[in-house]
């Protein structure tokens, strides 16, 4: 135990663990499922996927074709223990529909995350009350949709009776009580005001 001059003892430093270190040395792995109707957009964007994950992040990435899944694992010369995590989280944003541009950002920024949800969950609703829903959450060529994105600055993905929301754990919230309004009944109107009032109090608070 090393004593310093003044005679105090010195508390030992030790460096970071590299992940290669922990666990034994053994590697993380991670997999991702690829949905049947996610497979042409994965391979046509596939090197946009690969170079951030391989290069920036130092994760290894493969495509299992007869598991139909994606798999990650650490490398040696991986910085971080989390980047295996980020990037399992930006190709499972990919696979639920984001664009690669937007789900990118999971691996620069720490504070952002994707919530799922479902119609039902909201309110049972069947056949044209359904539809018309659905109808409302996107508006007229995805007008409503595109307002709550960049009132909130999230990102919205419906995919049939499934709604996904990429941002931050604030922003999340906001833009989930807006479409929850919608799939109510509440006009797109009445949604519009109330989110400008909630944007104008975010903008201050940040």
């Amino acid at each position: 135990m090393a004593v310093d001059a003044a005679g105090g003892v010195q508390k030992p430093l030790f460096g970071a663990l590299m992940p290669s270190e922990m666990g034994g040395g053994r590697p993380q792995y991670r997999k991702v499922q690829v949905p049947p109707h996610r497979f042409a957009p994965l391979k046509k964007a596939w090197l946009e996927i690969y170079t951030p994950v391989y290069e920036h992040m130092k994760v290894d990435i493969r495509m299992n074709l007869k598991a139909k899944r994606v798999e990650l694992k650490t490398r040696q010369d991986t910085p971080d223990v989390s980047n295996l995590q980020k990037c399992a989280d930006f190709v499972h944003a990919f696979m639920l529909g984001f664009d690669i541009a937007d789900a990118v950002a999971l691996l620069r920024l720490d504070d952002l995350y994707v919530d799922s949800f479902e119609i039902k969950d909201v309110k049972t609703l069947r056949g044209e009350h359904k539809s018309r829903a659905i109808g409302r959450l996107s508006g007229k060529g995805g007008k409503t949709k595109y307002a709550i994105e960049n009132s909130t600055r999230t990102r919205i993905v419906i995919a049939d009776t499934k709604i996904h929301i990429l941002g931050s754990f604030v922003n999340i919230k906001v833009a989930r009580d807006s479409l929850c309004s919608l799939i109510m009944g509440s006009p797109a109107g009445k949604v519009y005001s109330k989110l400008r009032a909630v944007s104008a109090r975010l903008a201050e608070r940040y």
